[in-house]
Parts: structure tokens; sequence; C-alpha cells
């Protein structure tokens, strides 16, 4: 028995011709064709069958039929209207989904809450187009998300997945390390999806990490990251300065603090250090009023 009788070019073809529907490259459309790949996807997101889990992007319900089996309730975020009618007549039989018609990058937090309380896990095929700025946003903005299990392009992964000192590694790494590890990864193929992306595909385990930072810290080291990769070749220091418009010696001060070289490039500091350097920022009062909350919190361990 198929994970999902979607899952595969003809059902996806058939299902578009019917409701006489197109692929929209500004939606960032690939329907997923290969049911090989759905279970490996459900394997790697492992639910227990009993949790409330969120999907973005559904399209016509490729992974929904599949989720809708493996869930104690869902609820799938299509941006498309075209797709609402699809995806109704697909969940027909499926009381544990709702559809909610949303921009995922924008769609209110209240409007994901389900019979069993907020998701805990995000599974989803996302729109490539926005798939990096949706993972980060859920994570930061819905506290009950432990896990994304999410297909994104290849070079959003290798950002994820990015460690220091290489060119991956930068603001977003850091962004999204703050709150989650990357714990598990396989590749797709160009030719399981339709149409195929022009782009590398990649599946992502991503799991919360429980850092124990005061969520204003999180917030100002964000900042920092921002700051320090806006110009990645200048030094720590430099960049800072620039960046932020504060003076040199405030720069310094902080630096110094944070103990942390300001001659080293951003690529070069951890997560740790960043959240280290974000400490000592408010300390020193090297941001400008407003930009943080006082922060009563002990440090981190040296980096």
């Amino acid at each position: 028995m198929p994970y999902s009788a979607l899952a595969n070019p003809g059902a996806t073809a058939k299902v578009l011709a019917e409701h006489g529907l197109f692929t929209r490259k500004s939606l960032g459309q690939h329907f997923l064709v290969d049911d090989n790949v759905v279970g490996k996807i459900l394997a790697l997101a492992a639910l227990s069958g009993d949790e409330p889990v969120l999907e973005v992007g559904p399209g016509i319900g490729t992974l929904t039929v599949a989720l809708c089996r493996s869930v104690g309730t869902l609820v799938a975020v299509e941006r498309d209207e075209r797709l609402l009618p699809v995806l109704a007549e697909a969940m027909a039989g499926c009381e544990r989904v709702r559809i909610v018609r949303g921009d995922a990058v924008r769609v209110p937090i209240d409007m994901l809450e389900t019979p069993l309380g907020p998701p805990v896990a995000l599974v989803a095929n996302l729109p490539y187009a926005v798939a990096a700025t949706v993972v980060l946003r859920f994570f930061e903005e819905l506290p009950s998300l432990r896990t994304a299990v999410v297909m994104v392009q290849s070079e959003v992964a290798d950002r994820m997945f990015a460690i220091p000192g290489t060119k991956q590694y930068g603001a977003y790494t850091v962004k999204l390390r703050l709150h989650a590890e990357p714990t598990g990864r396989f590749s797709v193929s160009r030719t399981c999806f339709l149409p195929p992306p022009r782009v590398d595909s990649a599946v992502v385990r991503l799991d919360r990490v429980g850092s124990g930072y005061p969520d204003e810290l999180k917030v100002t080291a964000a900042h920092l990251a921002d700051a320090a990769f806006a110009q990645r070749r200048k030094t720590l220091r430099n960049s800072l300065t620039s960046a932020l418009g504060a003076d040199p010696e405030s720069v310094d001060r902080t630096l110094s603090a944070a103990r942390i070289d300001g001659g080293r490039r951003a690529e070069t500091l951890s997560v740790e250090e960043f959240v280290q350097l974000a400490l000592q920022a408010t300390r020193c009062r090297l941001l400008a009023n407003g930009t943080t909350a006082e922060l009563n919190a002990s440090p981190p361990p040296d980096p």
C-alpha cells in the first residue's frame, strides 16, 4: 500500500488536469511524485500518531494524505486559493485535517491552534522561495514546536547544517541555531518532482534546543549576527562598527568584555560566542536604547 496515492506522476498530472491547474513558479510549486520519498519523510519525522502537526504548502495533498494517517491532528497552510478545492477533495475522508488559507510567512500564530493544542512538529515540502524564512519564523514564534522535517533547497540545507569557518555559515545559521539543531538529512533527486526544479533538494530534520537563554538574549544575538555578517569580509570590529553605527571604542569595549578578538571575522564565531557577545553588548550599552531589554541572566560558559 502506498504512503500516498498522489505520489506518482500519473496521479498528480490527472488531478491537475481535472481541475484545470498548472504550477506557479512564483509560488515555488513543485509537486512531489515519489512515494519512496514520502515514506522517508515520515520515517525521519518519527511521529507518534497522537501529536498536533503543522504542514506548509500542502499543494494537492500529496504529503497531507500520508500525514492524515500519522498524526493526532493536522493544520495545513496553503497560500494558493486554486488548490483549496483540490485539498478539500483529497481530505474528504480525514477529519483530522484542517486547511488554512494563508501565507506561512505572515499567518497569525493563533490560527495554527488545533483541538490537541498548538503544533509540536512541522512536516512539509516547503515552497522553496520562503523555506528558510518559514522554518526560522516558526521556531522563533511557535514555542510549542519541537521538531521540523522539511524539504528545502540543498543550498538552504547547507546553511542550516553549516559550521563556523565555512562559506555556508552565516547570520541565518546563527539565528536558526539559537533555537534548533540539525539532526538528520537526505538528498532528493530533481526527478522526484513535477515539474522538476532547477535546484537540488534535501529533506532535513531540526530539533529544538533547550539552551536556557532568555528570549531577549536570543533576539540580541540574532541582531548582532545580522550586523556582523552584513560585511562578512571585514573584521568583526569593523563590521559591527559600520552596521550598528557605533563608535569604535564601544565596540572594542564590548568585544574585550566578551573575550573575543575584534580582528576575527564573523564566520569564525560560534553560536555560543554570539550569545556571549550579545550579553556583553547589552551590559556595555553598545546597542541603542530600545533595541534590547535589560537582561538579567548569568553569562554562558566561556567560549
